[in-house]
């Protein structure tokens, strides 16, 4: 189900990438370890995804000199192969994540609803920062 929700915040990239290539990038654990960071300082040392309606995922992030880290981690509502994926976060809150594919290029477009701590902008800039990641890692491997 796309988020619909009016105060949600959409993030966008564009990969030189085919679809199906993009799908298998940002769902398989062994991919999401290399690029889910918003910032060179951090990184993702751990990841697990059940990709499927009612399946779960979760990824550590942390800071690489070890002072914090958190779980990243939610239930999937919808699936549609190479095309869309919606899900809950373990706080409540909704994401959808659509994949358009043309001329062997793929717009990632991620709508989410955001938290109540921190601002908007600094919320959109790290959820920016890691689908940049993402591009650079989706269309350099």
């Amino acid at each position: 189900m796309k988020n619909t929700n009016s105060n949600a915040i959409t993030v966008q990239a564009t990969t030189n990438a085919p679809a199906e290539k993009v799908w298998t990038y940002w769902n398989a654990p062994e991919h999401i370890t290399k690029w889910c960071q918003a910032s060179a300082d951090w990184h993702a040392p751990y990841a697990e995804n059940d990709l499927r309606p009612d399946g779960k995922f979760k990824t550590t992030m942390a800071a690489k000199d070890g002072s914090f880290s958190f779980d990243f981690e939610g239930v999937y509502t919808e699936v549609e192969p190479y095309k869309l994926i919606s899900y809950t976060m373990a706080d409540g809150r909704m994401v959808t994540v659509e994949f358009d594919e043309k001329d062997n290029t793929t717009t990632v477009t991620e709508t989410f609803d955001p938290e109540n701590t921190n601002p908007i902008e600094m919320q959109r800039g790290g959820w920016q920062a890691i689908l940049d990641n993402f591009k650079q890692y989706a269309e350099e491997n």
